[in-house]
């Protein structure tokens, strides 16, 4: 293992221009990569949220969130979106 690494010393040391072509190559693909990402500098965090509008004539507004909003956003919260 130390006789590869010192090959690969060894070439470094007497291929320099090669070395340094090869090393600004690589940062400027890393440039040219860095500058395309199609990633969002700041990602949307924002919960998903969902209206649930309910009617029930028969029922106090109370009564409706209490036994049927309630219920219903409960079982929705799990939903994957």
């Amino acid at each position: 293992m130390l006789s590869f690494l010192s090959a690969i010393v060894r070439f470094s040391l007497q291929n320099r221009a090669i070395v340094l072509l090869a090393t600004a190559l690589l940062v400027a693909v890393g440039i040219h990569s860095a500058l395309n990402l199609p990633i969002d500098a700041v990602p949307d965090v924002t919960n998903v949220q969902v209206q649930v509008i309910t009617a029930a004539p028969a029922l106090a507004p109370v009564e409706v969130e209490q036994y049927i909003s309630v219920p219903v956003e409960r079982a929705m919260a799990g939903f994957p979106w």
